[in-house]
C-alpha cells in the first residue's frame, strides 16, 4: 500500500471515530426520548409524563424523588429505565432495621496466607450496593435520618467516606428514590437537606380507565414484555456531558431566580425591602422557600428538557413546564397549609401565575 493510501485510511478513521458534534448529539437525545417511552411502554402501561421527566433527571446527572400510592409501578419504572440503558444497577429496600454500612459499604479484616505459611492480616473495603451508575433507593423514608444521611455525601459529592478513606463512586452516578405519601407508621419524614439533593420530586398519578383496563391485561398474561437495550454507557455519557453545553436565554435564567425568590416569605425583609414579587400565598402557607439550589436546578433541568426536544437552546417555557417538581419538595409549609388543605403545588402556581 502506497503513503498516500495509508495516510488517506488514517484520515478517513479518523473522522469515523471523531467525536459527534452538539448537532448530532441533540439529534440523539431527541430519538433516545422516543426510543426509551416506546422501550419502557413494553412494561409500564402509560405514565409518559413520568418518564419525561425521569428522562431530564438522568441528563442532567441529577436525581429524582418518584411520590404514589403503592402499586402505581413506581419501582417497575426505575428498573425498567435502567434495562433500557447500559448502565449498573443496583436497588436498596429500605427498612427501619437498615444501617448506613448496607448501603455505603463496611471495612473487614481479611485473612490471607503468605509465602511461608503464616497469617497476614489487612483491611479490605467490601462496596455496598451504591456502588453501581443507577441505584433504586426503595421506600427511602422507612429509614431512619441516620441511614438517610449515609446517601447525602454520594447524592452531593458523587463519593463515600468509610472510616479515614473515600472511595469515588461510579461516573454516572444516579439515585432514584420511591416514596409513599400515604402511609405513616413505621415511616420517617426526609429531612430537607436531604430533600433539596433531589433535583426533581415526580408525583406518580393513577392511571386512566383504559390504562388500568390494559394494566390488569397484561400484567394476568403469560407474556410479559421486554424492555429492549436503547443507549450504550457511552453514549448515555455523551448526552449527559451535552447538557450543561445547552445555551439557555437569560429571560429564562431571570425566570428561574425570579420563581425561586418568589417562594420565600420573607424575601427582602432581612435587607428591609418591601417584595412584591411575592404572592399571597406563600406569606400565608410557606414556612421557608427554596433556596438558590432550586434555581440552579430549573435552569439545569430546562437546559435537559430542551436537549430532550432537540432544540439548540433552553427557553422560558422549558422553566415553566418544570416549575412544579424542580421547586415542590424544597418548599417547608406552613401548619396553616396543612389545616386548610393547601398544597405546596397549588402555591407554585399561584407563583407561576403571578411571576412567570
Amino acid at each position: 500500500m502506497s503513503a498516500t493510501s495509508v495516510s488517506e485510511s488514517t484520515q478517513n478513521a479518523s473522522k469515523n471515530d471523531a467525536a459527534p458534534s452538539d448537532t448530532e448529539l441533540l439529534t440523539r437525545a431527541s430519538q433516545a426520548r422516543a426510543d426509551l417511552q416506546k422501550a419502557i411502554a413494553a412494561r409500564v402501561v402509560g405514565q409518559e409524563s413520568v418518564i419525561d421527566l425521569m428522562l431530564v433527571a438522568l441528563l442532567a446527572r441529577g436525581h429524582a424523588l418518584l411520590v404514589g400510592v403503592p402499586g402505581l409501578a413506581k419501582t417497575l419504572l426505575v428498573a425498567s429505565l435502567a434495562e433500557a440503558l447500559d448502565l449498573s444497577f443496583g436497588r436498596v429496600q429500605f427498612t427501619p432495621d437498615l444501617l448506613p454500612a448496607d448501603i455505603t459499604g463496611t471495612d473487614v479484616l481479611q485473612e490471607d496466607e503468605d509465602n511461608q505459611g503464616g497469617v497476614r492480616r489487612r483491611v479490605r473495603f467490601l462496596q455496598g450496593p451504591i456502588f453501581h451508575n443507577l441505584i433504586l433507593a426503595d421506600e427511602i423514608n422507612r429509614t431512619p435520618p441516620k441511614t438517610q444521611a449515609a446517601l447525602l455525601q454520594a447524592m452531593q459529592e458523587r463519593r463515600v467516606t468509610v472510616g479515614t478513606t473515600t472511595h469515588p463512586l461510579p461516573d454516572p452516578f444516579q439515585v432514584f428514590a420511591t416514596r409513599n405519601p400515604i402511609e405513616q407508621e413505621g415511616t420517617y419524614p426526609l429531612p430537607e437537606a436531604q430533600l433539596d439533593r433531589f433535583l426533581l420530586e415526580v408525583h406518580v398519578e393513577y392511571p386512566s380507565k383504559a390504562e388500568e383496563c390494559e394494566i390488569a391485561r397484561r400484567t394476568t398474561s403469560a407474556n410479559i414484555g421486554t424492555v429492549p437495550r436503547v443507549l450504550t454507557a457511552n453514549e448515555m455519557r455523551a448526552l449527559q456531558s451535552l447538557v450543561p453545553r445547552i445555551p439557555v436565554t437569560d429571560a429564562a435564567v431571570s425566570l428561574a431566580v425570579a420563581l425561586g425568590r418568589a417562594t420565600r416569605p420573607g424575601e427582602g425583609a432581612a435587607r428591609g425591602e418591601a417584595s412584591n414579587d411575592v404572592p399571597n400565598e406563600v406569606r400565608e402557607y410557606v414556612r421557608f422557600g427554596a433556596g438558590p439550589r432550586g434555581s440552579q436546578a430549573l435552569v439545569l433541568a430546562a437546559k435537559a428538557r430542551a436537549a430532550l426536544r432537540g432544540e439548540a437552546a433552553a427557553d422560558i417555557d422549558d422553566v415553566r413546564a418544570l416549575v412544579v417538581p424542580v421547586l415542590r419538595h424544597r418548599l417547608v409549609m406552613s401548619y396553616r397549609a396543612e389545616a386548610e388543605g393547601v398544597s405546596d403545588t397549588d402555591v407554585l402556581k399561584s407563583v407561576l401565575a403571578s411571576v412567570g
